[in-house]
């Protein structure tokens, strides 16, 4: 008689074909096992014996096949873990934009948010895989143009294109919009897949984007496998450490998302230079060239890690500096926050309530992203 196949819902991992082969070998032959016919149980014990030896080393070797097939793969972007759910809020105001208090920093469950923002090379693999064509503007050509952050040029012509990353590709990624770092999300969601952007790379997963490309009507869809942190998730992971861990504060919550109550300072350099982060210091002093004259020409992006010594409780690096980052949350009507300040801010924006309401369309050179997945 014959059946249907129910399809699975979009937040179930597809088989790749190989294993599929494997499970149906590894059944087949377990099958065979167990439907031997009158006439194999009619041989002599020794035949039989060794037939049913045979079938084990068999059933063995598909078995290892199998495991092999089916072992994770390393995670294509570095993640840490973040414990500790149903921690407390910071008692302290998480948005000095906004009347009132703001408490942000609780979240009930564990999860995962990766130890770097999101960098040139990794953008530049996501715009190979689906931009040939660019349907909904992934690509902003101030990746090629803009000195200061400038990582990403592109070739070809619509239906061709390609991109290639020029500099140092550790750098984090900017000139991305709101919807672009969704996308970004929706494509490792799918198991990042090559092809037009539509429904099966770009357009569903976490985000049901459907070729929207404006409002902040938008939710993260339940069984999301990757996506943009929210308020309180990039709050915790920025600001938490619990008190008595380490020299964690006495209310659980540092000021500034280098371990610190005081203002970082902007120093590169390796462990044990601590609390410094990518950023502009009152005097204007930039940190990659240690001067406060502005230069065109100048890459002030630092590769992401690069001060070493001011990772945040959880193992994250440079959620203060280097670029701001896009969030889930919807700090004012039409708006998006993005948090953490960027290379030209100032010490003011890496502070916990520096919660900033932009316009999700937004692309500049001082706002990148990174993303979060489960546990």
């Amino acid at each position: 008689m014959a059946f249907r196949i129910p399809k699975p819902p979009l937040d179930t991992p597809m088989i790749p074909r190989p294993k599929l082969t494997l499970v149906l070998c590894l059944t087949a032959v377990l099958t065979t096992t167990m439907c031997l016919s009158p006439v194999a149980f009619s041989a002599s014990p020794n035949v039989l014996k060794k037939q049913v030896a045979k079938l084990k080393k068999q059933i063995r070797k598909l078995k290892n096949q199998l495991a092999n097939a089916t072992r994770p793969v390393p995670d294509w972007i570095e993640f840490v873990n973040v414990g500790l759910p149903g921690n407390p809020a910071d008692p302290i105001d998480g948005d000095a934009a906004v009347a009132g208090t703001q408490n942000f920093g609780s979240v009930p469950y564990e999860f995962r948010i990766a130890k770097y923002e999101v960098t040139l090379a990794q953008y530049t693999a996501f715009l190979n895989a689906v931009a040939a064509t660019d349907t909904y503007n992934l690509y902003n050509a101030n990746l090629a143009s803009d000195a200061n952050v400038a990582g990403i040029a592109r070739s070809g012509t619509p239906g061709s294109y390609t991109y290639a990353t020029f500099g140092n590709a550790a750098r984090p990624v900017s000139y991305v919009s709101w919807f672009d770092a969704a996308r970004f999300c929706n494509w490792l969601h799918h198991g990042r897949p090559t092809g037009a952007q539509n429904n099966d790379t770009t357009e569903t997963g976490a985000y049901p984007l459907y070729g929207a490309t404006a409002g902040v009507a938008i939710e993260r869809a339940p069984g999301s496998l990757y996506w943009l942190p929210g308020d309180d998730e990039w709050y915790k992971v920025a600001y938490y450490q619990p008190p008595g861990t380490g020299g964690g504060d006495t209310d659980g919550y540092w000021t500034y998302p280098t371990r610190s109550n005081s203002l970082p300072g902007n120093q590169p350099g390796a462990f044990p230079v601590v609390n410094q982060a990518n950023f502009r210091l009152g005097s204007n002093l930039f940190s990659i060239t240690q001067s406060s004259t502005y230069d065109s020409q100048q890459n002030y992006l630092a590769p992401v890690g690069l001060y070493q010594g001011s990772a945040t409780f959880f193992g994250a690096f440079d959620l203060g500096g280097n670029v701001a980052e896009w969030t889930d949350g919807i700090p004012s009507s039409g708006n998006r926050a993005t948090r953490g300040g960027g290379w030209p801010h100032y010490g003011s924006q890496l502070n916990a309530n520096s919660r900033n309401a932009t316009p999700p369309t937004t692309e500049s050179s001082s706002i990148g992203f990174r993303v979060a997945t489960k546990p």
